[in-house]
């Protein structure tokens, strides 16, 4: 940032618990006074100039936003908790990029994976066992290939999306529509946990004792799409708030993809409506990495400056045994996925696993939905 002293810190937190003052009136108040210190010792009468509310100036110097600043600047000396403005070098590129960027990010765990190349994966809360299936399968062999998987710990897809990543030893970022000391849904402290344990972050914008509100899921999406290379929409119904991830992402040029399902099923019909829009139909995972071409992605372990010039070089293939009992069947003759989890006795979410893996590794291909052996 560009003046980072205590006291302008705690100014920062100040202006940012006022109410009504979201990112664009943060960054006003900031342009004119150039400073948050300087702001909150401006008069009322320079505020209502530049069309502050009156709730704002009223709340300036009030126990209750001053408590919640000294809240936040204990919470931050805490190992492990961090507190990033938009102006700090820290700060993620390709958010603060996107209009109406957080001015002030609260991050719990570590704070350079915001950096790391990621693909968010999102959907219904209450998906289809199939499509918990599938996005586990996606974030685990995309976090295989060096992505960071984003989503925002939300029940099914977005808890199945963490799982896969986790599953592959990779990075995961929670992005949640409360304050980092409330937990939601209260079942995903342990994901949560685990998250943080093994190098990924949870972050939100919100104060730290913010309780789950439906206004904040929308302000929730645009973080997970402005973090993000690309969307995927695994399943979601036409009002599905997936839908308004997917929509954010398109506004902030970022890519749209979509896994189509059954006709019959009204949980397929938000991701139809996005492919009908423009959005990417997605059956492999071979399709995102395909729609990535030129972008550099070297792995999970090294941090990637996210910006609008990268350029990401081919994901490192994973790599796998030859002799694996799918791949035999394969060689003998080719088959549909009901037939490969039949004869090798493996469950449904493994099989999807191994062959989103076999197929970027060269093993396999799908053709008419059937999958093939190909020859090295």
């Amino acid at each position: 940032m560009l003046d980072c002293s205590p006291a302008e810190l705690e100014a920062r937190l100040r202006l940012h618990n006022l109410p009504d003052i979201g990112p664009q009136r943060f960054r006003r108040l900031i342009e004119v006074f150039t400073s948050a210190s300087a702001a909150l010792s401006a008069p009322a009468t320079a505020w209502r100039a530049i069309g502050m509310p009156h709730s704002s100036i009223e709340a300036r110097h009030s126990d209750k936003v001053r408590n919640q600043t000294v809240q936040a600047l204990r919470w931050a000396e805490h190992p492990g908790n961090h507190v990033l403005l938009h102006d700090m070098p820290q700060y993620p590129a390709l958010l603060t990029e996107t209009a109406g960027a957080p001015p002030v990010l609260f991050v719990q765990g570590d704070p350079s994976i915001l950096e790391t190349p990621q693909i968010a994966v999102v959907g219904s809360r209450r998906a289809s066992p199939a499509s918990l299936d599938t996005a586990q399968s996606f974030a685990r062999s995309l976090a295989q290939g060096g992505f960071t998987i984003t989503s925002g710990l939300a029940l099914g897809v977005d808890a199945a999306a963490h799982q896969g990543a986790l599953a592959a030893q990779g990075l995961t970022i929670a992005v949640v529509g409360t304050g980092l000391q409330q937990v939601y849904p209260a079942r995903h402290r342990g994901l949560l946990r685990e998250i943080i344990e093994q190098g990924g972050a949870v972050v939100s914008e919100l104060a730290l004792n913010s309780a789950p509100h439906a206004s904040h899921f929308p302000r929730r999406n645009r973080i997970i799409s402005g973090l993000s290379l690309g969307v995927l929409v695994v399943e979601a119904s036409p009002s599905s708030g997936s839908l308004i991830t997917a929509r954010l992402a398109a506004e902030q040029g970022r890519e749209v993809y979509a896994i189509p399902g059954s006709i019959h099923s009204p949980g397929a019909r938000g991701c139809h409506q996005l492919i009908r829009n423009g959005a990417t139909l997605i059956e492999t995972v071979g399709d995102i990495l395909e729609s990535l071409q030129g972008w550099q992605c070297i792995g999970p372990s090294v941090a990637v400056a996210a910006q609008a010039s990268l350029s990401f070089a081919p994901v490192t293939a994973i790599t796998t045994e030859p002799e694996h009992v799918l791949l035999e069947l394969l060689k003998e003759r080719s088959l549909e996925i009901d037939e490969l989890v039949d004869q090798s006795d493996l469950p449904l979410s493994e099989v999807l696993s191994l062959l989103t893996d076999f197929e970027i590794n060269g093993n396999v291909s799908r053709q008419g939905g059937l999958w093939l052996y190909r020859k090295a």
